[in-house]
């Protein structure tokens, strides 16, 4: 169990400390749930009201806020408590489940796949012909990486997760579980003869940057010829689908339920709300937001911000809303 004084807090965070404790902090807990041997944090003004009854010990909290810590309990006041406590959680993280050996008996390896350095393998693992495994990547049980497939460093598969051909992959990224990468992409046109569907191949790849993270049970579809691609350090949420030749730039945000469809690009810094549709063949400018649930159906600016479905000007669209809540009044 980890254990800190409040002095080796905020030396993890350089921030000022007011007040004093005499409690060691085991652990973190949102403020109305926290034990006396807990942190908590206050990043907003509206729940510095909380704090009187709260049983926490220690509070990292906004230097913007006007609060006292009160007798034998302490704050750590910083800048951002936010990202004050996204470092700190750093210092609480359990350990990661141990492999017994660096690569289990039961992995199935192609002769001809290059592993790096440190690389670990668990059970039941399948890597293909001519795949490469950068230093220090990881593999847990039951993950599958097929042919031609290349892994950058220090790069992590959670269980279940599928790395199909040709895929390219980034250092340091994390794939949680059941990840798929580089399936056919979703296409289809009616016969010629008017009975049934003709299947489009998809012979393109998937290119995924360093530095992303992909949340369980999401997709990214391999392009029906060049690539589907991924930049540096997105963040991709649960359940979310990203179809065959989409290109994202870098440091794009997708919350869970949201989905991509064909050939849609992203510039950098986009985000996209949770369960948020965005149309084929659409452009979304850097440092754009799409609200949630809201249906995407034409180009968005660079920097602007939409809502609804379908998707307009954010001040337009609330400007709708107020008039539509006045014809029911």
């Amino acid at each position: 169990m980890h254990s800190f004084t409040v002095q080796q807090i905020n030396e993890v965070l350089q921030g000022e400390l007011v007040g004093n404790t005499t409690h060691s902090i085991t652990g973190v807990e949102e403020i109305r749930n926290a034990k006396k041997t807990d942190l908590t944090f206050i990043g907003n003004r509206k729940y510095a009201k909380f704090w009187a009854d709260s049983n926490a010990s220690v509070a990292i909290i906004n230097d913007t806020i006007d609060l006292e810590p009160g007798e034998n309990r302490a704050f750590v006041k910083v800048k951002n408590a936010d990202l004050a406590m996204a470092k700190l959680l750093e210092a609480f993280q359990p350990e990661t489940p141990v492999f017994e050996t660096e690569i289990h008996p039961t992995a199935v390896i192609h002769e001809t796949a290059t592993i790096g350095k440190g690389v670990q393998i668990g059970a039941h693992c399948y890597v293909g012909k001519n795949v490469t495994l950068g230093d220090g990547v990881i593999l847990y049980h039951n993950v599958s990486v097929f042919d031609d497939s290349t892994i950058g460093p220090q790069t992590v598969a959670w269980s279940g997760t599928v790395i199909r051909e040709r895929s390219q992959i980034g250092a340091q990224c994390i794939f949680h579980n059941n990840v798929s990468i580089g399936a056919d992409g979703f296409g289809y046109r009616p016969a010629d003869d008017g009975r049934g569907l003709v299947k489009i191949p998809h012979i393109g790849n998937v290119v995924i940057g360093n530095g992303v993270e992909i949340g369980a049970n999401s997709c990214v579809d391999r392009a029906k010829f060049n690539s589907t691609i991924i930049g540096d350090g997105c963040k991709i949420d649960n359940l979310v689908q990203i179809a065959h030749n989409c290109i994202m730039g870098r440091s794009c945000i997708m919350a869970g339920h949201s989905g991509l469809a064909g050939s849609v690009t992203l510039g950098d810094g986009v985000v996209i709300g949770g369960s948020a549709s965005i149309k084929d063949h659409t452009t979304i400018e850097s440092g754009a937001t799409v609200g949630a649930g809201s249906g995407v159906m034409n180009n968005v600016k660079a920097g602007q911000t939409v809502l609804g479905y379908p998707a307009a000007d954010s001040r337009d669209m609330l400007k709708q809303w107020v008039a539509l809540r006045r014809l029911v009044k």
